[in-house]
């Protein structure tokens, strides 16, 4: 039985609307977010963090599209040095899991197999509206934000 309590030291939190741009935005909002809880642009946390915020954008632009709904970027920066990144969008039916890997001249189904390779851990939690899909990564100790949240 795991003990060990976590205690959110910080939080981000943006919608978006689902159009393939916001995967774009989403990312850099999270990377500008990082570099304001002191985890500085270009090293390994961030290329983690981006690639991820990314991927999962971009899934709930293009997969989890609802007409009229935006999608969620959530951040939450946790003690002991745990970023968990959630993508919540307002489609429940389409459920993502881990794919066989693509064809190596396929365009499109590596998305989550690079989320699975830089993320400690991910998954996918139902809401009574939608689904939130979210990945986990160790962090280092940075300067942490000057004010939570």
């Amino acid at each position: 039985m795991n003990t060990e309590t976590t205690t959110c030291k910080a939080e981000f939190v943006q919608r978006f609307t689902p159009i393939r741009r916001s995967a774009r935005l989403a990312r850099r909002l999270a990377l500008h977010q990082l570099e304001d809880w002191g985890y500085d642009y270009g090293t390994e946390t961030s290329e983690a963090v981006g690639h991820i915020v990314a991927e999962l954008a971009a899934n709930a632009a293009t997969h989890g599209q609802v007409p009229g709904r935006d999608f969620e970027l959530r951040l939450l920066l946790s003690e002991p040095g745990t970023l968990r990144i959630e993508v919540s969008d307002t489609r429940s039916e389409r459920l993502p899991s881990l794919p066989e890997p693509a064809a190596p001249d396929a365009e499109s189904g590596r998305g989550l197999l690079l989320v699975g390779a830089l993320a400690d851990a991910w998954g996918v939690t139902p809401r009574d509206v939608g689904k939130t899909v979210w990945a986990t990564v160790a962090v280092r100790d940075a300067a942490g934000p000057a004010t939570p949240g």
